[in-house]
Formats: C-alpha cells, sequence, structure tokens
C-alpha cells in the first residue's frame, strides 16, 4: 500500500478538497492511504481559521483523509518557502509518506520540478540579487530572475498561486519521495466566485461569516455546527497591540524587514480599522498577504527567534482505522516522536520531547487561547489540554 501526503488547509474543507483526494488516488493506480498536514487555528494569509483545528480535521477525515497531522502555527502563517518547508518536512518526518500529491493550475509537475531546482541552484540566488530593487515586491524579483533563467514561459507559471506553492513544495521533497499534481479545477484562489460548481475557500467563508448556510452545505462532507470564526472580534486587541508595541519589537516579528515594519506601526495609528490597516501598509513592495501575516505575528506574540530550524515533533489531529495502522507504522519508523494526546509531551515514559518542542507546544497552547476569543462568544481557554484526537471508526 502506499500511502500519499497532501498539505492543506481545509479552511473549510470543500468539494475541491475531495476531488484532489479522490484524482490523487486515481494517479498514483494502487492502494492508498492518506495522510494530511494541516494548518491549525491560524492560516497563511495571516487571520483566524474559519473553525478549529479539531472540527476542521473532522471535515478532512469525513472527505477521505485517513489520518491529520498539524502544521503548527509558526510554519502555518509563515511565507510561502516557510510553509512549504515546514509541511513537507513534516510528512517525511512521519517515516510513512510515499508520495506528496498538491493541486496546480498546470496539472504537470515536470516544468515545476523545472522551477523548484532553478530556484534551489547557486544560479537563481545571484539572478535573484541583480533583481532586488526598491518598489518591487519579493514575488516580483524573483519572477523577473526565473525569466532570465528560463524564459517567459517558464516565469509565467509562477503567476498562479497553486503553481507558485507547489514549486515550493518540490523544492523541500526528500530524496525517496515521488510528487504528483492534480489540476485544480473550479473558482480561483481566493476569487470569492463558484466555477463548475466548485467554490473557492473564500466564497464559503463569506457565505458563512453572512448566516448563509443553505448555499454553504451542499459543498461541504459534514454539517456546520457552532460559529464561525472572525477576526473582527479580534480587531480591537490587534491594533491595541501594535499602537504599543516599539520598533524594536516590531522588527523581531517574522518577515518585518525593508522598512515594513515601521510602516505597519504608523498605520496603526492612523486606523482602528483591520482591512484599512492592511490598505495604508501595503504598497507595491509590501504585497497585502505580507502585511496581514505580519500584523497577525504582532497579536499572536510570535518572533522570528521562536521559529526553530525543523520541526521538533509530530502532533496528531485524528485518524480513521486506516490511520490508526499508519500511526502503528509511525511508531517504527518516524524520524521525530509524534504525540496523540497533549499530556504525552510531558510524559517521559511516553515519549521523550526535547525541550524546544515543549517550548513549541507552549506556544501554541497560547495561540489556541487567543483563537478563543475569535467568536461572537468566546472559548473557555485551556483548549490544547482538553480537545482529544479526532478519531472516526
Amino acid at each position: 500500500m502506499k500511502t500519499i501526503g497532501i498539505v492543506a488547509e481545509y479552511n473549510p474543507f470543500h468539494l475541491g478538497h475531495a476531488w484532489h483526494i479522490a484524482e490523487s488516488r486515481r494517479l498514483v493506480q494502487d492502494e492508498t492511504a492518506i495522510v494530511a498536514v494541516m494548518s491549525g487555528n491560524w492560516v497563511q494569509r495571516g487571520e483566524c481559521a474559519i473553525a478549529d483545528k479539531w472540527a476542521r480535521a473532522r471535515m478532512a477525515l469525513s472527505g477521505g483523509v485517513d489520518l491529520v497531522l498539524e502544521l503548527p502555527t509558526v510554519w502555518a502563517v509563515s511565507s510561502a518557502e516557510g510553509f512549504a518547508r515546514g509541511a513537507v518536512e513534516i510528512l517525511a518526518a512521519s517515516g510513512v509518506v510515499d508520495v506528496l500529491s498538491f493541486g496546480s493550475e498546470c496539472g504537470d509537475a515536470a516544468p515545476l520540478k523545472e522551477l523548484a531546482r532553478c530556484l534551489n541552484s547557486p544560479d537563481f540566488s545571484c539572478a535573484l540579487r541583480r533583481e532586488l530593487v526598491p518598489q518591487r515586491s519579493f514575488p516580483q524579483c524573483r519572477r523577473q530572475a526565473v525569466q532570465r533563467l528560463l524564459g517567459p514561459e517558464a516565469a509565467a507559471l509562477l503567476d498562479s498561486p497553486n503553481n507558485s506553492l507547489g514549486v515550493e513544495y518540490l523544492r523541500f521533497l526528500p530524496p525517496g519521495m515521488e510528487a504528483v499534481t492534480v489540476p485544480r479545477r473550479g473558482a480561483g484562489h481566493d476569487s470569492g466566485l463558484e466555477q463548475d460548481g466548485f467554490p473557492s475557500a473564500s466564497l464559503l467563508r463569506q457565505r458563512l461569516r453572512a448566516g448563509n448556510m443553505t448555499s454553504f452545505s451542499p459543498f461541504q462532507s459534514l454539517p456546520w455546527k457552532g460559529e464561525p470564526a472572525d477576526m473582527k472580534w479580534l480587531e480591537r486587541a490587534l491594533i491595541a497591540r501594535l499602537r504599543s508595541m516599539t520598533l524594536e519589537e516590531a522588527e523581531a516579528l517574522p518577515d518585518s524587514g525593508d522598512g515594513l515594519a515601521a510602516r505597519l506601526l504608523y498605520a496603526a495609528r492612523q486606523t482602528a480599522n483591520l482591512e484599512e490597516l492592511y490598505a495604508l501598509t501595503k504598497t507595491r513592495t509590501y504585497t497585502h498577504a505580507r502585511v496581514r501575516r505580519l500584523a497577525l505575528c504582532a497579536l499572536l506574540g510570535l518572533r522570528n527567534q521562536d521559529r526553530p530550524p525543523a520541526p521538533p515533533y509530530l502532533r496528531v489531529l485524528g485518524f480513521n482505522g486506516r490511520g490508526q495502522a499508519l500511526l502503528r507504522e509511525m511508531r517504527q519508523r518516524a524520524a521525530l516522536p509524534f504525540f496523540v494526546k497533549a499530556a504525552h509531551i510531558h510524559d517521559k515514559t511516553f515519549h521523550r520531547f526535547s525541550a524546544e518542542a515543549q517550548s513549541l507546544f507552549a506556544m501554541e497552547d497560547r495561540f489556541t487561547d487567543l483563537f478563543s476569543l475569535c467568536f461572537p462568544a468566546s472559548r473557555p481557554s485551556g483548549l490544547e489540554w482538553t480537545a482529544g484526537p479526532v478519531i472516526i471508526r
């Protein structure tokens, strides 16, 4: 049996994700299990997830995933490079994943692999340095460097978000792990549209937050329960945090260079509205996504030094019967210690977790307590310790 690894946010899980899982199984053409490494309560676009990680793990298991591992927040809210590196390292460390599968606009892994080799080459580093000029964002500089080396057709692939993220996965693909890509179907990333019966996750989040359950339910693997999480409940807390920060503190946030930290603090003194904050801070140099992530890191208190060089543990969020069999394999083959219940990280008879691992989980505990405030009626603190893994028999 082969095991397919998928990197996901499932924010929320929808028909497009189910299509990706089914197509991945078809492409591999073997009896397969699916392991998803999934962002926790905070996501890469710089905001809270629409539902907590246990609810989203249950959706994923109901939609075809067998085992869900968590991508810790320090990588989940990182740039594409950091997000991809952390996720692929977790899949590799599990010791059970044979094939990485990801969605892409082009649907062909070969040109994306060529791009990955280019980005990892010394020639690219030299070309990129020549392109790094003021008034141009890093993605624009990267594209120009690739165009110099591979030509305009290859560089144009980076204009599509799933192609671009797929290239980052491939950059960190370990020896011995295969890779396949599934053509993306339906509406584009963050488009807020529906196409061919596949809506974008952005559109589904809009419908959920507007209370439009009738148009949301047909695209889900499970009925929605509870209120959706929303950054609006932390809007003033985030602005307050920025207004109380020193420039030195802001410059210690991840990806805060090139004067962005100072610009964000200045914008926070001009408005108490999050969308206005992002708009005031964004320029041609600073992308909207980078601004959102920086603001979120300020709220979370996440500094550059808080991200370890590599994941120090594997955290299980949920599994079914096939996933339980994978966990038994992982006990023999995993390169990192893993835990199913939070209490295990302090249980020396279960596994020996490093001080670095315990420090990372302590941060995750703090981040989940903040996520608990993203609802109309705030949730209690301590959910990392009281919420158990999702198990589907």
